[in-house]
């Protein structure tokens, strides 16, 4: 749902690269901004997802690198992992969407 205030086009971006960064401004070398408005929401949405993803990595590797682990093990038969990544792709591959 598009809401009056969002930003829905080139000038728009503009508009809101120069109020965030009046040094650089918009920044654009793939042309998106030249785009659809629901492409636009799309990379938007997209950028946002991925930016919490990153922040959890960040947050799980600080917790690692700190000793904290699982207090048990996770090894499967013969030292193959039971959690693989086909199981947490099928897991997370339906709520990427």
């Amino acid at each position: 749902p598009w809401t009056s205030s969002e930003i829905k086009d080139k000038a728009g971006l503009e508009a809101l690269a120069k109020k965030l960064n009046p040094t650089v401004g918009l920044w654009d070398p793939l042309g998106i901004a030249e785009t659809s408005p629901e492409t636009i929401g799309w990379f938007r949405h997209a950028e946002i997802k991925h930016g919490r993803v990153a922040m959890a990595a960040f947050v799980g590797y600080c917790v690692q690198s700190n000793g904290i682990h699982f207090p048990w093990n996770i090894q499967g038969w013969q030292g193959t992992p039971v959690v693989s990544f086909a199981d947490i792709a099928a897991a997370g591959g339906p709520a990427d969407r």
